[in-house]
């Protein structure tokens, strides 16, 4: 997962931007970010490349966290299966409601 997007500066090299510090971006006809501390870049990238780049971004960050959940979530079933099976004889009951 990238942390930061990878933009071309309108004269020439690429640099890497932060997308969460993009206050706005603006098409007059090129585009140009301005970040929340005021500082402006134009950019070769079209209006539209970049909020797909944005969007690309951010989605990356939610499938990750998605992941992490997923990964939480199974893994004491994962740990309880494992020393049950290093158990020697050990076995489960099933309680169904109202007994004990």
């Amino acid at each position: 997962m990238d942390t930061v997007l990878q933009l071309t500066r309108l004269g020439g090299p690429v640099f890497a931007l932060n997308p969460d510090l993009i206050e706005r971006a603006e098409a007059t006809p090129d585009t140009v970010v301005t970040l929340v501390n005021g500082s402006r870049y134009v950019i070769r990238e079209s209006l539209e490349e970049l909020a797909e780049l944005i969007n690309d971004y951010r989605a990356s960050i939610i499938a990750a966290a998605q992941t992490l959940t997923d990964r939480s979530r199974t893994a004491p079933r994962e740990v309880a299966s494992r020393e049950h099976n290093s158990s020697a004889g050990a076995s489960v009951v099933v309680l169904h409601p109202g007994e004990r």
